[in-house]
């Protein structure tokens, strides 16, 4: 079912304060409820569970939600998009670029061209199809204050954009907890409508949920606010057909005595609900070191590429 303006008026017992109500909450069509939890429902429009039960039911009844085959799945596959990162080494390893309907995870630490890369792809987004981008702007949740306009505009002039119209299509919020970062992804759905937004970026993922839960005490709350916060990113690619980047920061394990310490924050949930898992480290000079840790379908492996005054580049 495609999603329209009066698409939550159809559900059965559904008026029209009702609908009012969901829309608020960021329920933007049939869909995106049939794919709510109970409780989430909840908590964002206040109505009672066993309405939020019957709402969920009638929308998935609506959108024939079940069972399909592999080649029903391989034909919806078609519609996936990819935004190009301005490196080819990198976009091969990643199988063609920034896959939309994924999460894409790039951690590493400082220095290593995280922040970069999420930049580069706001801007290659926006360039057409044909040369490597979907035609869309961006949503960017900034959760470190690393943002930079200046260095977007570079980007926009080597990527021969308009600079100001470059700028203009990136939406920025800077978010200052973990409640207020949830609120803005689970908030995003009228963004992207309004303005075909093609990519969210969150930089980075778990930045402010390292600053707020402390001790082991509070790991298993982390957990779950992080996990929830990770579904709902999920829910925003599979309902608009658009891309996920988050960033992510590291810490050294104390009990890995040979080899590489450096291990993403998160644990087994980003793991688990990342598509796409890239480990960046420094090289020389300009030089930066992809590797390939985790993907559905393509093979691990390594790249090198460059991060120069223009953007992302080939090494």
């Amino acid at each position: 079912m495609t999603e329209k303006a009066n698409d939550i008026e159809a559900l059965p017992g559904v008026g029209s304060a009702t609908a009012e109500k969901l829309r608020e909450a960021g329920y933007r069509g049939v869909e995106s409820i049939a794919v709510a939890a109970v409780g989430e429902l909840m908590d964002a429009t206040g109505m009672g569970e066993s309405i939020c039960k019957k709402l969920i039911k009638y929308a998935g009844d609506s959108c024939e939600m079940g069972f399909e085959t592999a080649n029903q799945l391989m034909e919806k596959r078609a519609s996936v998009g990819r935004i190009t990162t301005g490196s080819k080494a990198l976009d091969e390893l990643l199988g063609g670029g920034i896959e939309t309907r994924s999460i894409s995870e790039f951690y590493g630490r400082f220095g290593s061209a995280k922040t970069q890369v999420a930049l580069q792809v706001c801007i290659n987004a926006q360039l057409p199809v044909e040369q490597g981008g979907l035609g869309g702007g961006a949503l960017y949740i900034d959760t470190e204050g690393a943002f930079r306009p200046e260095r977007v505009r570079q980007m926009a002039e080597a990527a021969g954009l308009d600079q100001t119209e470059a700028l203009e299509k990136i939406f920025i919020a800077r978010a200052f907890n973990s409640d207020h970062q949830m609120l803005l992804a689970e908030k995003a759905s009228d963004m992207i409508e309004e303005n075909d937004i093609k990519l969210v970026v969150v930089d980075s993922l778990t930045s402010a949920f390292r600053a707020e839960y402390v001790g082991r005490g509070t790991l298993a709350g982390r957990q779950q606010k992080l996990n929830r916060h990770l579904h709902a990113l999920q829910r925003l690619a599979d309902l608009n057909n658009l891309a996920i980047i988050v960033t992510n920061q590291v810490m050294a394990n104390p009990g890995l005595l040979f080899g590489d310490p450096t291990t993403p924050i998160g644990g087994h949930i980003v793991g688990h609900q990342s598509t796409y898992r890239v480990y960046l480290r420094n090289s020389q000079g300009e030089k930066r070191i992809a590797r390939l840790v985790d993907s559905p379908c393509l093979a691990d492996g390594e790249v090198v590429f460059k991060v120069t005054g223009k953007g992302i580049e080939d090494a």
